[in-house]
C-alpha cells in the first residue's frame, strides 16, 4: 500500500491529509496543537520508521518541538526544551521557522529559529545546540529583521557532503558553510536588495526562500523579496531569472522531486499589495531552469482570487509524477497529483496556512 502524508500548519493547529493507492484524500478529524500556531513541520523518511516533527508554538506556553512516530496520530514532547536559547545569549527563543533533515546525516535534524539562530540535532530532533559560530557571526548586529520578524527560515544540506550547509535569514540573506558550521560566509552576489541605499551589499537581502535542483545538486531557486533567482555554483554567485512572471515579488519556491531544471513559485503582486499577482490563483512553473516560465490554473479557481501563499507553504512530495502542494492566507489547500498541470482543492476555512509538507510514506 501507497499512502502520501500531507502536513498542513496552521495559525491554529496541524491538520494531516491522507491518501492511500491513489485514491481519495481523507483528513484527520481535528487538527494537533489545538490552538497553536504550526510554522514548521518536516515528515523524515530517512529510517524505515518515519517520523514527523512540527515546531508549535503555545501563546501560553510558548514555543516547542514535537515528533511522532506513527505518521502524526500521537505526538511525544520533550521533557525539557528540544530548543532553547543559552542564557548567556540574552535571547528567547519565539518560535522554530524550519525543521530540516540532514540529507547525509541519517540522524541530524536543523532547526531554523527566531531571533535567526541555527540549531543541530543529533538525536532526529529530540534534543539540539546552538550552531554558535553563525550566531556570533561578525555582521549579526547589522541583521535587521524583516515584517514578518528575524527568521532563519531555509536550511538546505547537500548529500554529496555533511559539512555543506546553506541558510537563508530575513532579512540578512543567504549564508553558507564548507566546514561543518564552523565558519559561515555570506552567499549573495547578484541577489538585489532595492529597498537600501546600497541594492548590492554583501549582506541585508531580504530572502523569502531557496531550494534546490533535484538533478544537479550545485543549482539553487531564490525567491527573493523583489527577484527570482537562480545559482549554478551552489550560492556562490545568482543570475535574475525573474522574467515572464506577471511579478517578481512572492514567499514561495519548490523544487521538483525528480526532474532537474523544474521548479515552482506563487507570484505575490508587490510588497505592498500582497495577493496573487493579477489576483489570480496561478502557480508558475519552469522547466528550463528559468528560461521561461509557465502559467499553471486548470482546477485553480478562475475568479478573483486573494489567497497569498507564504513561504513555507507550498511543497512537493517525492512521489513520481510529484505531487505539488500549497495552502493560502484564506484557509484553502490545493493539491496537484500531476507535476502541476491540473489541480484539486483538498481543504477550506482553515486557520491561516504558515507551511505545507508532503511525503511518500508507505
Amino acid at each position: 500500500m501507497t499512502e502520501v502524508l500531507l502536513a498542513v500548519g496552521t495559525r491554529k493547529g496541524l491538520f494531516i491529509g491522507r491518501r492511500r493507492d491513489g485514491g481519495a484524500w481523507e483528513f484527520d478529524e481535528s487538527p494537533y496543537f489545538n490552538a497553536q500556531a504550526v510554522y514548521s513541520v518536516a515528515i523524515d523518511t530517512r529510517t524505515a520508521t518515519p517520523r514527523l516533527l512540527a515546531g508549535g508554538d503555545s501563546a501560553h506556553w510558548g514555543p516547542s518541538v514535537f515528533h511522532s512516530d506513527d505518521l502524526g496520530r500521537t505526538w511525544t514532547e520533550p521533557a525539557r526544551p528540544a530548543v532553547k536559547f543559552p542564557k548567556e545569549t540574552g535571547a528567547s527563543l519565539e518560535r522554530v521557522w524550519q525543521l530540516h533533515p540532514a540529507a547525509a546525516e541519517p540522524d541530524v535534524v536543523y532547526a531554523g529559529t527566531e531571533p535567526a539562530a541555527l540549531y543541530r540535532s543529533a538525536d532526529r530532533g529530540e534534543t539540539f545546540e546552538l550552531v554558535r559560530p553563525l550566531w556570533e557571526h561578525p555582521t549579526r548586529s547589522k541583521w535587521v529583521p524583516g515584517g514578518g520578524g528575524e527568521g532563519l527560515h531555509t536550511v538546505l544540506t547537500d548529500a554529496r557532503d555533511p559539512k555543506a550547509v546553506t541558510v537563508a535569514v530575513s532579512t540578512a540573506g543567504v549564508f553558507r558553510t564548507l566546514d561543518g558550521g564552523a565558519t559561515w560566509a555570506p552567499s549573495n552576489s547578484g541577489v538585489s536588495a532595492v529597498f537600501l541605499p546600497d541594492p548590492n551589499p554583501e549582506f541585508g537581502q531580504c530572502v523569502h526562500k531557496v531550494t534546490r535542483d533535484a538533478v544537479n545538486p550545485d543549482r539553487l531557486y531564490l525567491q527573493n523579496h523583489w527577484g527570482v533567482y537562480r545559482s549554478d555554483d551552489a550560492g556562490a554567485q545568482w543570475t535574475d531569472i525573474g522574467e515572464g512572471l506577471p511579478s517578481t515579488f512572492g514567499f514561495a519556491a519548490a523544487a521538483h522531486p525528480h526532474r532537474g531544471d523544474t521548479a515552482y513559485v506563487f507570484p505575490i503582486n508587490a510588497d505592498a499589495d500582497r495577493v496573487p499577482a493579477d489576483h489570480r490563483c496561478r502557480v508558475y512553473r519552469t522547466a528550463d531552469a528559468g528560461k521561461s516560465w509557465e502559467p499553471l490554473s486548470a482546477g485553480l479557481p478562475q475568479e478573483d482570487h486573494y489567497g497569498t501563499v507564504l513561504r513555507d507553504a507550498m511543497c512537493t512530495d517525492d512521489a513520481d509524477p510529484a505531487g505539488v502542494y500549497f495552502g493560502n492566507r484564506n484557509g484553502e489547500v490545493f493539491a496537484s497529483a500531476d507535476d502541476g498541470d491540473s489541480w484539486q482543492q483538498l481543504a477550506s476555512h482553515l486557520p491561516d496556512v504558515l507551511c505545507v509538507r508532503a511525503a511518500v510514506v508507505g
